[in-house]
């Protein structure tokens, strides 16, 4: 055996014998730097991930109470041509040139029949928009033509063909009407304002 093999390693160290095998000794405030960043990373990442599943759960639940409070819009918007059918009956027989009890008597049942859909309509978040004399808004308005008018001023609604329905907050379907170009008084309007 060699002298070599039987000298302590305690002179060498242990940290000379790391180096020999080429790997480096880190100090120690270096290696808390290291990890102290590294668990920041990682808390970060978590934390994002935690808004990330937050955002996630809110969007879902949103969605959910969404598709609850629209799920009826479709069958709403098949119901809302009755609603205008039964409109027309009561309006192509004014109630003045009615001459029979029996004829009263069947328009006072489309009448109240009427007025039970709206009802229900109304229970449901379903409200007419039915907006004579009003400012055109294409948000809920369709202009089906223009007229001149005098009388008006240009963009007032002056006829309705047919009403518009809203579900909540949102559009079923916009009020067809007729919208006002406005003559000398839309002028006037204008010119007092400018």
């Amino acid at each position: 055996m060699d002298e070599r093999d039987d000298e302590p390693m305690a002179e060498t160290g242990g940290a000379a014998a790391n180096r020999d095998d080429g790997a480096t000794e880190v100090a120690p405030e270096e290696r808390i730097a290291r990890l102290e960043a590294e668990l920041a990373d990682y808390k970060d990442r978590l934390l994002r991930a935690l808004a990330e599943a937050e955002n996630t759960r809110r969007r879902a639940r949103r969605e959910h109470e969404d598709t609850l409070k629209y799920a009826i819009s479709g069958f709403a918007k098949d119901l809302l041509s009755a609603a205008d059918n039964l409109r027309r009956a009561l309006d192509s027989l004014p109630e003045a040139e009615v001459r029979d009890e029996r004829t009263r008597s069947l328009l006072a049942g489309v009448a109240a029949t009427e007025r039970e859909l709206l009802s229900v309509f109304e229970r449901h978040g379903i409200r007419r928009i039915d907006p004579q004399a009003a400012p055109f808004d294409h948000n809920f308005h369709q202009a089906i033509f223009e007229t001149e008018r005098g009388d008006q001023p240009a963009g007032t609604i002056v006829e309705v063909l047919q009403p518009g329905y809203t579900l909540h907050d949102r559009l079923l379907r916009p009020a067809m009407v007729g919208v006002a170009k406005g003559g000398p008084r839309a002028t006037e309007t204008a010119a007092n304002e400018a």
